[in-house]
């Protein structure tokens, strides 16, 4: 049984930073490489279409001996995109180079890396949807053609120089495909949209990171931790880990149901996994605006936050399991999110009108 001193004032300072938050931290990068899969095989945790699609388009790619059409991969952050990159890499027998949007600033950014793929070669670019303009049109050539065309001179001089690639894959990710330039999206022969995994499949990640990780746990101690995962891959192997250090410090280095639960509570995450900013942006839903709805805006400037962090970190997880809702007038606060938070549901479905009189 977990030690009793684990008491929620102390938990908020063991639980300080956002623990289940899908972005990529330094510490994951770190452990990621340990638990990353390599093949499909031990990728596979359920998502049955996603994975023969890609293995069906892989083998062909290689049975014709040319690379693989470029992979638009599609969704939240944490489930596993810059994994798959590795993947069709390796399966490819391949090298794998990585960058990012925002980290392409010019054209010879991108130039530069182009011009050193191999044949065959994976170009993995995170969060494509953030790639200026101006790079992204050099990016359209060298997708189609496998070329990069430079203007030289200017006026009546000017002419086009055509500089060959090596026929190589792209991989793009992207937490928002909306935001994709129609040119660039069409440009792209294969697309997945991945979404949050299910309580099982991320029990069966946890059954495959433990051993690796040489950490002790019982299968009730897996459902625990899977149900407050909050259906992410990165999500639930970083919380293993805390689990794994409280044990240690705590408990008898064992991770059971009881461990698990102590532990996730002092992070200050509930049985639903929420934190605090989850609990915050529905109770500022609930109490201050009525219910809603209530524009994005309101919600970003009444709690402090960023827009963007609000749509892309908070709103998807509650979106999926249902407590908030998108109405053209804005969010709103559903029953399920009233009941969790021990609140008595208002008698209509409207919500209110606007923040409360102050």
């Amino acid at each position: 049984m977990p030690d009793s001193r684990g008491s929620a004032d102390e938990g908020q300072a063991f639980g300080a930073e956002r623990i289940i938050a899908s972005g990529e931290r330094a510490e994951d990068a770190e452990f990621d490489l340990s638990l990353r899969p390599r093949t499909l095989d031990e990728y596979d945790v359920g998502q049955t279409r996603l994975i023969e699609g890609l293995r069906i388009a892989i083998e062909a790619a290689r049975q014709r001996g040319e690379p693989l059409e470029h992979v638009l991969l599609d969704g939240p952050p944490g489930l596993g995109k810059t994994t798959l990159a590795y993947i069709i890499s390796h399966e490819m027998e391949s090298k794998c180079v990585t960058t990012s949007g925002p980290a392409l600033e010019r054209p010879y950014d991108l130039v530069g890396i182009l011009t050193n793929l191999q044949a065959k070669d994976v170009l993995f670019i995170d969060e494509i949807h953030r790639l200026p303009r101006i790079v992204e049109e050099y990016l359209y050539p060298a997708m189609e053609d496998f070329q990069i065309d430079f203007v030289v001179d200017k006026g009546p001089y000017a002419k086009t120089i055509k500089l060959p690639l090596q026929p190589f894959t792209l991989v793009g990710a992207t937490t928002r495909a909306g935001l994709l330039t129609p040119p660039l999206r069409e440009r792209f022969g294969i697309f997945h949209h991945l979404d949050f995994y299910t309580v099982e499949q991320l029990e069966r990640i946890l059954r495959r990171s433990a051993p690796i990780w040489k950490i002790t746990i019982d299968e009730h101690g897996i459902q625990e931790i899977a149900r407050r995962a909050r259906g992410t891959a990165r999500v639930v192997n970083r919380l293993l880990r805390r689990v794994r250090d409280y044990a240690e410090v705590r408990a008898d280095g064992e991770v059971t149901a009881d461990v698990a639960d102590a532990a996730l509570t002092a992070l200050g995450i509930d049985k639903m996994g929420l934190d605090e900013l989850d609990r915050k942006f529905l109770r500022t839903i609930i109490e201050y605006y009525r219910g809603g709805p209530v524009g994005i805006n309101a919600l970003a400037a009444t709690l402090g936050q960023e827009q963007d962090t609000l749509e892309d970190v908070v709103e998807p997880y509650l979106l999926k399991i249902g407590f908030v809702t998108r109405t053209p007038r804005g969010r709103q606060a559903t029953h399920r999110a009233y009941e969790h938070l021990g609140l008595q549901p208002p008698e209509d479905d409207e919500g209110g009108q606007g923040p409360l009189p102050m």
